[in-house]
């Protein structure tokens, strides 16, 4: 069973009545922006940037399972971790969790690229590191 402190990076977003659709629950498309929230906080910490100056993080591919619906009104709390990190990707295993239940889980592929080319770029030795201290155990199979 999926639980949020499998992740180690944690994050919570509100959720908002316009978030629903006609059925009443939180609209399938919210999930990718509550999935962002989670590794937006990864990749821009403030106090430690991933990106080098000139190089930004762009999504390449997202795949989401849902699992249970999710409701308003509340919160909803983000497991994010590290699934695989590449010469210009990482792939990242994330969960959403509403009331300790898992509502839906994803996997997510961001490849670093330049700016001034536009092209794929190498992560560093150190942004490596970081992202391999945040390996799951158990990524949930997207």
């Amino acid at each position: 069973m999926l639980v949020l402190a499998d992740f180690p990076a944690q994050n919570y977003d509100k959720l908002r009545y316009g978030d629903t659709d006609r059925q009443g629950h939180i609209n399938n498309a919210v999930f990718a922006t509550l999935y962002e929230t989670g590794r937006v906080n990864v990749l821009h910490d403030p106090a430690g940037p991933l990106a080098r100056p000139g190089f930004s993080f762009v999504l390449a591919r997202i795949a989401i399972d849902y699992r249970a619906e999710l409701f308003w009104p509340g919160t909803v709390e983000i497991g994010t971790g590290v699934k695989l990190v590449g010469n210009s990707s990482v792939t990242f295993a994330q969960a959403l969790f509403q009331n300790g239940v898992c509502v839906s889980t994803a996997e997510s592929v961001v490849v670093q690229v330049d700016a001034a080319t536009r092209r794929s770029a190498p992560l560093s030795d150190a942004t490596k590191a970081r992202l391999a201290g945040m390996m799951v155990m158990a990524a949930p199979a997207a």
